[in-house]
């Protein structure tokens, strides 16, 4: 069992899924249109208060020449596109771009960076960061560093009414114009890696609801052949009954009465199917629970034959305890048993512990193991990491993590808590190595999370 992980129940193709290429077209363009109001409004309001209140000397016309190309922008797009069309990723950058050019106007028009709203350079930037690519996150941000760069040296100077120079020295001038450029590039790594992030755990987290939910299809079918064996018991027995009525009436007719013992055979043979596939009509609330060694052994059962021997020990301790059946443990625990058969070269232990406190499931291979350096990222979505020569020979296993993922979060939702590491040293040569050498995972329940027992009584079937 070793990293990459495969992502267990979906396609390889998810293999080389990037979480942004289904986020590039989450911008609305209505979102966009009203931040653009927003600085409108802000820009003339700058511009009235220092014009009337400061007595700074502006170029009124060029200005509000800058800020009127915004609002007309603004007003195309309302009155042409569809508010809430979600843009393209190359419609997006256009828009941030325009915001960025119509703001270096105003910014040249009004003292260059010794203007303190020069700081406003970093949000096109940081919005491209948040929600595009990273090449489109690069285009903008070049073009917001070049445009600082041309106001920093090219600009119309500030002026008092009077006459009087506005300005900073150049050593703070050359601070600010460092400062917007560290914070372009500092805020987008930062932005951009936040936001990945965040799209991947969504991802993950939707991934971990259709498994949950897949899981819990099966278990409410198996409720449905429940309920289907109850209701046809009754017509089995009635059927049952007349050719067992028509067996005594036909003993003097050979050829009919070896036709009435088949009906007779048939109805019971009927009975003992919808017997073994269920006894109880309704949600039989004894089925919810079962023995730890059951409910380990039905997580591992789908891969009992796929020529890695399973070897499950629920140990010699006394009073196995009951817990819950709930999809989360089975399917989180059937995960974690894929991974390892897949990885393994010829065996897979399961253990079962447990005392008055703890329940503990340990799964071991002797496969190569853990990368030591994924070690501590084992569990987070989308991982990847360097490909190995398991994932040369199957590239369906380059594998991004998102299985372990799956598994992690389903059991911490039952209370569980999950270790991973390394049965011997991974540097160890293969005669070194002992026979249980592969990875190791190790679920801990509180007893009391998933054990039935403590419930008492679980009250009457309901129906369905």
């Amino acid at each position: 069992m070793s990293l990459p992980v495969p992502q267990t129940g979906y396609s390889a193709k998810a293999q080389d899924h990037n979480p942004r290429e289904d986020h590039k077209h989450w911008v609305r363009l209505r979102t966009l249109i009203l931040l653009r109001w927003m600085a409108v409004a802000g820009q003339l309001a700058a511009i009235f208060v220092a014009w009337r209140f400061y007595d700074i000397h502006l170029e009124l016309v060029y200005c509000l020449m800058a800020v009127g190309t915004a609002v007309l922008a603004n007003l195309a797009a309302i009155f042409v596109i569809p508010q809430s069309r979600r843009l393209t990723e190359t419609e997006t950058v256009l828009m941030l771009l325009f915001d960025t050019v119509q703001l270096a106007v105003l910014i040249f028009l009004t003292g260059g960076l010794s203007n303190p709203f020069a700081l406003l350079f970093l949000a096109p930037s940081t919005i491209a960061a948040t929600s595009l690519r990273m090449r489109a996150t690069v285009l903008v941000g070049m073009v917001t560093i070049v445009l600082v760069t041309l106001v920093a040296f090219v600009h119309l100077p500030l002026r008092t009414k009077a006459g009087d120079i506005i300005g900073v020295p150049d050593l703070f001038g050359f601070g600010f114009w460092l400062a917007i450029v560290i914070g372009v590039i500092f805020l987008g790594q930062y932005a951009h890696r936040v936001a990945s992030e965040i799209h991947s755990m969504g991802d993950a987290l939707l991934a971990t609801q259709m498994a949950l939910a897949r899981e819990q299809k099966l278990t409410d079918l198996g409720g449905v052949v429940a309920a289907a064996a109850h209701e046809l018991g009754t017509p089995l027995a009635t059927i049952k009954l007349v050719s067992t009525e028509l067996v005594a009436d036909l003993s003097d007719q050979p050829e009919l009465l070896q036709d009435a013992e088949l009906i007779r055979e048939q109805a019971d043979r009927c009975r003992d199917i919808l017997r073994s596939m269920g006894k109880a009509g309704k949600d039989d609330l004894h089925l919810r629970s079962a023995p730890l060694g059951a409910v380990v052994a039905e997580a591992a059962e789908p891969h009992s034959q796929r020529g890695i021997a399973l070897h499950i020990d629920t140990g010699t301790a006394p009073d196995q305890p009951v817990i819950f059946r709930r999809p989360e443990i089975i399917h989180g625990l059937r995960n974690l048993i894929q991974n390892a058969v897949d990885f393994a070269k010829s065996d897979v232990w399961i253990e079962v512990e447990w005392n008055s406190e703890r329940i503990m499931i340990r799964i071991v291979d002797n496969g190569r193991g853990y990368p030591p350096l994924l070690i501590g990222r084992i569990g987070d979505p989308f991982m990847r990491g360097k490909r190995s020569e398991t994932s040369v020979e199957r590239p369906e296993y380059d594998s991004m993590g998102l299985g372990l993922f799956i598994a992690k979060t389903l059991l911490e939702r039952t209370g569980a808590s999950l270790s991973f590491f390394n049965a011997a040293d991974p540097f160890l040569s293969e005669d070194e190595h002992p026979a249980r050498s592969g990875a190791v995972v190790e679920v801990t329940w509180p007893r009391r999370e998933i054990e039935a027992d403590r419930m008492g009584a679980l009250g009457e079937n309901q129906q369905f």
